[in-house]
This record gives C-alpha cells, sequence and structure tokens, in this order.
C-alpha cells in the first residue's frame, strides 16, 4: 500500500474521479435496509459458460439450489417448476476474486508506529459501508481479502470478505475463511521507519527486527508451551505466564495458523524470506507484487509458493523497474501459482481487463487467464474449495457478463453471491435488487 505509485495514480485519478461524481450523485443506500428473501433455486440456460475448470462450455446451464451450484453442463436436470432464467448466449463465469486489496480500511491500513504489529486485526478498521465495495461489486467482484499495508515488516491481520454491500459488517466476512498476516520487506519498511532515523532503515535492518521478533515469538511460545505441560502433570506452583498478543499472534504464525503473505519485490529478498521461513519453521503462501519471480520462480515451485502481482504495472520505484509484463505467464510455466490482484479500489473494477493482459503478455490461454482472477486468487485466499470456479458444490458466487469478459467491452451486467441476485445493471439506482430502501 504504502508505494511511490505516482504514475499510475495520476492516470487512475481521472477515472476515479468520475466514478467518484457520478456516485455522489445517487443517494447513500440505507444501511438498515434488509435483504429480501433469496431465490433458493433456478437456472441459468443458454449460455457460454468459462468455468476456470472445465473450460469453455458452449449453450451451458447451471442449476443453483440453496446458495451452491447443484449441477452444469451442457443440460442439467433441475425439478420442474424451477425458475429458468434465459442467458440467450452471454458469459458466466466465477465470482472474480481480488487476493490484495486495501478497500473500505479507510486511513487505517498501516499501523505504522512499530515496524512488528502483528496483533493489528483489519477486521477492526473494516468500513462496511465505503462505496469501493459496491464498485466492485458492480464490476463483478465478489471477494476480496483486505490487508494491512506495507509499512511494517511484520503487519497485521487480513480479513476476508464477499462483497454483500449493505449488509452489516459482521454478514459481509467470508464464513470459515482461514486466518492470514501480512508481512512486508524491501523499500516501504526502510523508508518509513528510515525516514525517522529509527531501525530498521535498511534492508539489514529490515530482517534483523523480523528475525528478532520471532525469536521473542519462539521463546513466548516455549514459555507456554511448558506451563502447559506443567499445569496438565497437575503442577500448583507452575506460573502461568503473561498473555501478550503481539507475541500471541506471531507465536500462531510460528504454530501455522495464519497463512503468511509478504509484500516483496526483489528475487534475492523472495529467497531471504524463505529462508527465514525455513528457519522458523512457517510456510510462506504467497509473495505480493512479486515482480521480479520470473527470476527465481523454480525456487518458488519447489517450495509451494504463490505469487499475486500485476500484469504489467512497474517503474514507480527502485525495486519495481526490473518487472516485465511476461511475469505472470512465465512464473506460471514453471508451476506457480499465479493471482492477479488490485491493490487499488481503481483497478479492482477492471480485473477482468488485467488478466486478459496476461494473454497478451506471454501467451496465457483463456482459462489461464481466468484462473488468475479467480481459482488462484481464491487459494492464494485458501477458499478455493468455496469460490473461484464453476464446479459442483462451490458457493454460487457467479457473474453474467455483457461481452466476452476478458474484453475491454465487457461489464458485469448481473452478480449473484450464495445464489442470491445481489447486482443488476438494469434494475434503477444502483441495481441492488435486495434493497428497497435508499435507492
Amino acid at each position: 500500500m504504502v508505494r511511490s505509485s505516482l504514475s499510475r495514480a495520476a492516470l487512475a485519478i481521472a477515472a476515479l474521479l468520475l466514478s467518484c461524481a457520478a456516485f455522489a450523485q445517487q443517494p447513500v443506500v440505507q444501511q438498515t435496509a434488509q435483504p429480501a428473501t433469496p431465490t433458493s433455486e433456478f437456472v441459468l440456460r443458454n449460455a457460454t459458460l468459462l468455468t476456470s475448470t472445465h473450460g469453455r462450455i458452449e449453450r451451458g446451464s447451471i442449476h443453483v439450489k440453496d446458495g451452491k451450484i447443484a449441477a452444469f453442463g451442457t443440460t442439467v436436470n433441475a425439478p420442474a417448476g424451477v425458475p429458468v432464467i434465459d442467458i440467450a448466449g452471454k458469459f458466466v463465469t466465477a465470482g472474480i476474486i481480488d487476493s490484495h486489496s486495501h478497500m473500505a480500511l479507510s486511513d487505517d491500513v498501516n499501523e505504522a508506529t512499530s515496524p512488528i504489529v502483528p496483533h493489528m486485526r483489519m477486521e477492526d478498521a473494516f468500513v462496511y459501508t465505503d462505496k469501493a465495495i459496491y464498485r466492485a461489486l458492480a464490476a463483478g467482484v465478489t471477494s476480496a481479502m483486505l490487508l494491512h499495508g506495507s509499512a511494517d515488516m511484520i503487519g497485521g491481520q487480513s480479513v476476508v470478505i464477499k462483497n454483500k454491500f449493505g449488509l452489516s459488517k459482521e454478514k459481509m466476512l467470508f464464513p470459515g475463511a482461514p486466518a492470514s498476516i501480512k508481512f512486508a520487506s524491501g523499500e516501504n519498511p526502510k523508508r518509513v521507519f528510515g525516514s525517522r532515523e529509527q531501525l530498521p532503515s535498511t534492508r539489514m535492518g529490515n530482517f534483523a527486527v523480523q528475525r528478532q521478533a520471532l525469536q521473542e515469538a519462539r521463546e513466548y511460545m516455549r514459555e507456554w508451551d511448558d506451563y502447559t505441560a506443567k499445569a496438565k502433570k497437575g503442577d500448583k506452583d507452575a506460573k502461568q505466564p503473561k498473555r501478550d498478543l503481539k507475541l500471541e499472534a506471531l507465536a500462531d504464525v510460528l504454530r501455522g495458523k495464519f497463512l503468511v503473505h509478504i509484500h516483496c519485490y526483489r528475487a534475492d529478498e523472495f529467497l531471504t524470506e524463505l529462508q527465514m521461513a525455513k528457519e522458523f519453521g512457517y510456510k510462506v503462501r504467497a509473495f505480493h507484487h512479486a515482480l521480479e519471480a520470473y527470476k527465481v520462480a523454480d525456487e518458488l515451485e519447489k517450495e509451494g509458493v504463490g505469487i499475486d502481482t500485476f500484469a504489467d504495472w512497474w517503474g514507480y520505484k527502485y525495486e519495481a523497474w526490473d518487472a516485465i509484463p511476461w511475469n505472470a505467464v512465465m512464473s506460471m510455466r514453471k508451476g506457480v501459482r499465479v493471482a492477479i490482484k488490485s491493490d487499488s479500489d481503481d483497478y479492482i473494477r477492471r480485473l477482468n481487463q488485467e488478466a486478459a493482459k496476461t494473454m497478451r503478455y506471454g501467451g496465457a490461454t483463456e482459462q489461464e487467464a481466468l484462473q488468475m482472477i479467480t481459482l488462484n486468487a481464491a487459494w492464494i485466499m485458501g477458499v478455493e474449495d468455496r469460490v473461484g470456479s464453476i464446479d459442483v458444490g462451490k458457493d454460487a458466487d457467479l457473474v453474467l457478463w455483457s461481452d466476452y469478459p476478458l474484453s475491454t467491452y465487457a461489464v458485469a451486467d448481473k452478480v449473484w453471491i450464495d445464489g442470491q441476485l445481489w447486482f443488476d445493471r438494469s434494475l434503477p439506482g444502483y441495481g441492488m435488487p435486495n434493497y428497497k430502501e435508499g435507492l
């Protein structure tokens, strides 16, 4: 999040201002409104299905029941009387997933008062009424992971949401999503703290504070393990250690309770981070940004680490100079799981176009490009068994597109989340059929 992306930001500001202006003309959704009773069962028929796992199915159908995909294919056998929606040959994909977003966090993305803040929880800063959620929904984004910023070497805990804009904060949280935490290395931490003449101010300092914090967590965990063992034996003299929320969170990293996500650009730093993970016994889930992944893709594949990267954004700071637009596909061809993310309230509205760039740069297939913003993004967040493809048993998070979705002409016409129509462009106002107030 902390970055010197002035060039990209400048390009984004005009579009954002236009969308803000349009939005400002509309009344605000009343958060007291309640969703209507969801349609529990229906069939989408005569669609071109881009499944993300089974290729393209022409004139396909999807049977949705109780919020799940009950069946899909060229034909489905739904009970008589189930409502049928004729798609008239348009395209349907799984809901788009953004595995790296800072939307709906206001100005509370970075707790930049210490380089080690693992006890910060983005859920506590999550502004569930933020208009950015609605804009993402209207672009076909059905789920997102909101992360701490990159000011700190070890930042806070992420929150995963479904974009059910208008519901309460608690009802927007993705049920059962695994806990995730954000680390960061490189220019951002050393710039933030170095400018104050505080540690860290170099890459040496970055890794020193990270290693020191993990060592303290290891000792904290040992104290608790020793106490727990004594208590189980009935040792009444065993003294319970003082609970420390920061060290408790770090101990949970060592216990493997968090998916560890690391903001990192340079190839040499990927290897340093992997070495430190081995030293302390935790796994890295994914490197975010990862613009030099192509240089060490074999090592990333060997460790089972994914990357969450940009399609062609580069050069906005020194550690972004060696980026190439072929990075995503080159890494994927080496076996690395690759997701394309937004890291932007603006780009989140065009993730389908960002994914399409990998077809231009590197020759990704249609399904591979879609996977980068659906199934692979779901894997980055640890929810790939729930969302990310059109498969039986998965959540019915679906998007009906006006045109071929990997095209600049396509917009999301309808968006279903858990089988409930959550956005319909054909409706007046915000196009939100579940709300009777505030539209």
